[in-house]
């Protein structure tokens, strides 16, 4: 009823439960407050210069003002070629060792209408792997500007974990700051050009078999 008094017992559970989620906070704050315990890893340029089949054919960088913009701690990009398939792929991977000041991965779905891409087909696909039972997911793009066209592939990863969305690799990071005092994760992005004649599926084969053959290697590179 409107003029009842909560019993002595009511006031002690809410209280109790104020204290919790006071306790609660206060955790949290000084979980993101305190200096982030930043995990070392071998720089990327070691990266092997052979994966399986496919062999090391370009080493490339990335520009200041491109650095500048993207603010990673370690990047990538190199190209790939594998002769028994009759393909090139680019693996382009930008490495994060802490997200607390405002440096995250930037989405290729926000940069590559930007610099003229038109996505054609924008979804996700599962990639099974030789080193672990499960597939992981990755984002799917085939993109084209002017006459040409290119697959896209690519994904969030952080120590052995995988992810396709950006929204559930923000919140993979949230729980990491405040379980184990890290935000540390890594863009990793594959991309095939397809000539006139190519067939999609074929090339989708290639990109997929480029990806067994670094997932692993990739991983001595990111913090353990």
């Amino acid at each position: 009823m409107p003029g009842n008094k909560p019993s002595s017992s009511q006031l002690k559970s809410t209280l109790a439960i104020l204290s919790l989620v006071l306790a609660g906070q206060t955790a949290a704050y000084h979980k993101f407050t305190r200096v982030e315990k930043v995990a070392a890893a071998p720089p990327l340029v070691g990266m092997p210069a052979q994966l399986g089949n496919w062999v090391k054919t370009q080493e490339g960088y990335v520009d200041a003002a491109t650095q500048e913009v993207l603010r990673a701690d370690d990047t990538l990009s190199r190209t790939y070629a594998n002769p028994q398939l009759g393909a090139a792929a680019t693996l382009f991977v930008a490495a994060f060792r802490s997200q607390r000041h405002g440096a995250a991965p930037h989405s290729p779905k926000n940069c590559l209408p930007g610099s003229g891409w038109t996505p054609i087909v924008n979804d996700r696909i599962l990639v099974r792997l030789n080193d672990r039972p499960e597939p992981i997911e990755v984002n799917r793009y085939l993109i084209q500007r002017a006459e040409s066209q290119s697959l896209v592939l690519y994904w969030y990863q952080s120590r052995n974990r995988a992810v396709a969305s950006e929204y559930k690799a923000k919140l993979y990071t949230m729980v990491d700051a405040v379980k184990d005092n890290r935000t540390d994760t890594a863009l990793v992005r594959v991309v095939i050009g397809l000539g006139p004649n190519a067939d999609r599926e074929e090339v989708q084969r290639a990109a997929e078999d480029f990806v067994r053959a670094f997932y692993t290697p990739l991983k001595q590179f990111l913090p353990s």
